[in-house]
């Protein structure tokens, strides 16, 4: 497999350009072609069927017409829902996301930690399997998110909307005294400094974007696949909206990239 091959990373819309951000900082010689899913977004409410068909499809898509040499599910969902299928089907290095519960428990004095995700991620066996492997650790206390995704992929990220809404999903978690909040959902990356307000920046507040770069970037270089050339570019797949597409533009961290509207996967 050669070097220059990008890297693959999707998700269910524009949360995934917050993973997408941490791999650009930390890996700047890669190429990325991302795609956002955001025709079916959230995949949070959808059964655990269709979020596998829309997975191998967009998988399928990257591999097909990219020749990815990794990829990268920047979807805490479709993690949950089937990253062992996705590792049975493919032979590329994959690399899932789910909630940052032992970096939680390490940063937790009071062992009390609230979880945001979407009611995707919160009723798989996945993740139940993971709190369970932290049993006696901590206090957790979850939270599903409903209609929190569909406003952030609207933009605008400090609406009252959306504040109103995250003050509803925090106010139980206040009542349970944490002193730590998991971020479970990438498009959750776009809210922390309303939760962090919401606290007076009296909790500590984890997302997974910088780990995941740290782990690919890791892969990459056991599989002697890092990139050395300085040169890259970047493809943006958008399935969304006109709307979307300028969320996309707007929050994008690379200037050498292109955006592309495709109704294909």
């Amino acid at each position: 497999m050669k070097n220059f091959l990008p890297i693959g990373i999707f998700d269910s819309g524009v949360g995934g350009i917050s993973v997408l951000q941490q791999i650009y900082q930390l890996l700047p010689n890669e190429n990325i072609v991302y795609i956002a899913d955001s025709n079916y977004a959230p995949y949070g409410g959808k059964n655990f069927e269709d979020i596998k068909d829309r997975a191998f499809k967009i998988i399928n898509f990257l591999i097909k017409n990219h020749d990815i040499k990794l990829l990268i599910i920047a979807c805490n969902t479709v993690t949950a829902c089937c990253i062992k299928e996705i590792r049975e089907k493919y032979t590329i290095p994959i690399i899932g996301m789910e909630p940052a519960v032992k970096p939680a428990i390490n940063a937790s004095k009071l062992k009390r930690i609230g979880i945001l995700a979407t009611k995707g991620t919160l009723k798989s066996t996945k993740f139940a399997a993971l709190l369970e492997s932290y049993d006696g650790e901590a206090h957790f206390y979850t939270q599903p998110c409903i209609g929190l995704v569909e406003l952030i992929e609207m933009g605008n990220f400090e609406s009252i909307q959306i504040k109103e809404l995250v003050y509803k999903n925090l106010l139980p978690l206040r009542r349970y005294n944490v002193d730590v909040i998991v971020l479970g959902c990438t498009h959750f990356f776009y809210i922390k400094d309303i939760v962090n307000n919401y606290f007076s920046e009296s909790v500590i507040v984890i997302d997974t974007g910088k780990a995941v770069a740290v782990r690919t970037k890791n892969i990459l270089y056991q599989n002697n696949l890092l990139n050395t050339k300085q040169n890259n570019s970047s493809l943006i797949y958008s399935n969304g909206t006109s709307k979307v597409q300028e969320v996309i533009k707007r929050i994008i961290p690379m200037k050498n990239y292109q955006l592309s509207l495709c109704k294909t996967f």
